[in-house]
C-alpha cells in the first residue's frame, strides 16, 4: 500500500460550491470533517467567500488538483448567515437600480444577475449584448449610488441560461444548472451523425444554441457507424441483392430495395448482409457481376476461366557465319548447304596479318624473373578526417 501511494500520491479534499447548482471546486478541508450540506467560509482569489459543501472529505489524485489548493477557513456561524442574507437583499436592490440606469442611459444591453462579495467590497453585474457597449458612465453612476467597487462582465447566451436556469424541452432542469460543470463544443455534424431532424427549433435549446445533450451519445453513434453500411450501398440479403435506402444505427437494421423488384423493400440485420459497394456508385468503381450473390446465391463469387495464353516459340540466335536452320534430329544426315547467290555476297571481315616483331620486342616480351617484394615502410595510424582525403603511401 505504501508503494502504491508513492507512485500515485493522493490528497484529501472537499467539494465546495459558491452557489447551489454551480461548478464544484476542490478545497483543502484544513483538518475539518465536513459533511454534504454544510455552510463554510473559504479562502478564494477574490477574498473570503461563503460556500456550500457538495461532497464530504475524500481523497483524489494529486495530479487532478489545480494548484494552488485553497483551504476552508471554518464552518459558518449565525453571524455569517446574517451577512449572507443582507448581501442577497443588496443584490436584489442592485438589479432594480441597474436596470433603471440602463434604460436612462439608453444602452443596448440586458442585465442577467448580480453578485455581491461576502465582505461587501465589490458588486459584480453580468449582462449580455450583441455588440460592444460603452458603459463607463453607468459604472460611475452605480459607484456613486452603492459606494463600493463596481464591475460589469459581459457573458454569452449559454452562460446566461446557466445563471438563470429553467426547464428544457425534455421537461427536466437545464443540464448546465444541475450537473454540467463546463460547456463542451457541439456541432451540427453530431445531429447529422445521429440522423436527427435539422430543424433548428428541434435541436436547439432555450439559449438558442445546439443542445448540449447531443454530445452524450456521439461516441456510441460513431462506434456503430464503423460497423454499419452507408445509405445507397449495394448489398446482398437473404431476399436478394439491392440498394440500402435507410439505416437504423440503434437497432442495427437496414432497409433494402430489391434490385429485381424495385417495389419490394425488405428489412435485414446488419450481420445478415454482404456489402458489395459502400456508398453511392462512382464512375471509377468496377462493375459488379450479375451472378455474384454470396448470401442469396451459390455462396461464392464465380471464378473466371483462365484463357489460354499464346506463347511464342523461342528463337535461336546464331553467329553470322553459322546457318539459321534448326538442328536435324538424331540419326539423319545434315543436308548440304546451298551456295549463296551472287546477287547477295556474304560480307567477311579481313584480318590484318601480324606485324613482324624485332629482336628488341621479343626480348622485352620474355617474362622477367620474379623479384622479392619490397618491404613496406611502417607508418603510425592516423585517423581519417572528414572532408580531407587521406595521404597515399609512397
Amino acid at each position: 500500500m505504501e508503494e502504491e501511494n508513492t507512485l500515485n500520491p493522493t490528497v484529501e479534499v472537499a467539494d465546495i460550491q459558491f452557489r447551489p447548482g454551480q461548478k464544484v471546486y476542490y478545497f483543502n478541508p484544513n483538518g475539518l470533517q465536513l459533511h454534504t450540506g454544510d455552510h463554510v467560509i473559504i479562502d478564494t482569489a477574490r477574498g473570503v467567500e461563503f460556500g456550500y459543501c457538495a461532497g464530504a472529505n475524500h481523497r483524489v489524485r494529486k495530479q487532478d488538483v489545480v494548484a494552488p489548493l485553497r483551504a476552508v477557513i471554518r464552518l459558518a456561524n449565525a453571524r455569517d448567515e446574517r451577512i449572507l442574507q443582507e448581501n442577497r437583499e443588496k443584490e436584489k436592490r442592485a438589479v432594480e437600480v441597474c436596470q433603471k440606469k440602463i434604460s436612462d442611459f439608453g444602452l443596448d444591453m440586458q442585465l442577467v444577475s448580480t453578485e455581491c462579495a461576502f465582505d461587501g467590497s465589490k458588486l459584480l453585474f453580468y449582462f449580455t449584448a450583441d455588440e460592444r457597449v460603452d458603459f463607463r458612465e453607468l459604472v460611475k453612476s452605480l459607484a456613486s449610488t452603492f459606494h463600493t467597487r463596481i464591475e460589469l462582465r459581459q457573458i454569452g447566451v449559454r452562460d446566461k441560461a446557466k445563471l438563470v436556469g429553467g426547464l428544457g424541452i425534455c421537461g427536466r432542469p437545464f443540464c448546465c444548472t444541475t450537473f454540467l460543470d463546463s460547456f463542451q463544443p457541439v456541432s451540427i455534424k453530431m445531429a447529422k451523425t445521429q440522423n436527427l431532424s435539422l430543424n433548428p427549433t428541434k435541436i436547439s435549446g432555450t439559449c438558442g444554441r445546439l443542445l448540449c445533450c447531443l454530445m452524450y451519445e456521439q461516441a456510441a453513434y460513431e462506434d456503430l457507424l464503423r460497423s454499419s453500411p452507408k445509405t445507397e450501398s449495394f448489398v446482398d440479403t437473404p431476399d436478394g441483392r439491392g440498394t440500402v435506402v435507410e439505416v437504423n444505427l440503434l437497432s442495427q437494421k437496414v432497409r433494402v430495395q430489391i434490385e429485381k423488384n424495385p417495389e419490394t423493400i425488405v428489412t435485414a440485420a446488419v450481420g445478415d448482409i454482404a456489402v458489395f459497394r459502400s456508398g453511392k456508385a462512382r464512375k471509377t468503381d468496377p462493375p459488379i457481376p450479375e451472378d455474384w450473390a454470396p448470401i442469396s446465391g451459390s455462396g461464392e463469387r464465380p471464378k473466371k476461366e483462365e484463357e489460354p495464353v499464346e506463347r511464342l516459340e523461342p528463337i535461336k540466335f546464331r553467329y553470322r557465319e553459322e546457318s539459321v536452320t534448326d538442328d536435324p534430329p538424331a540419326g539423319q544426315e545434315t543436308p548440304p548447304a546451298e551456295p549463296e547467290s551472287q546477287s547477295a555476297p556474304r560480307r567477311t571481315r579481313r584480318r590484318r596479318p601480324p606485324k613482324p616483331r624485332s629482336e628488341a620486342d621479343a626480348a622485352s616480351a620474355e617474362p622477367k624473373p620474379e623479384s622479392a617484394p619490397a618491404a613496406k615502410r611502417s607508418r603510425p595510424y592516423r585517423p581519417y578526417r572528414r572532408g580531407r582525403k587521406p595521404k597515399q603511401e609512397s
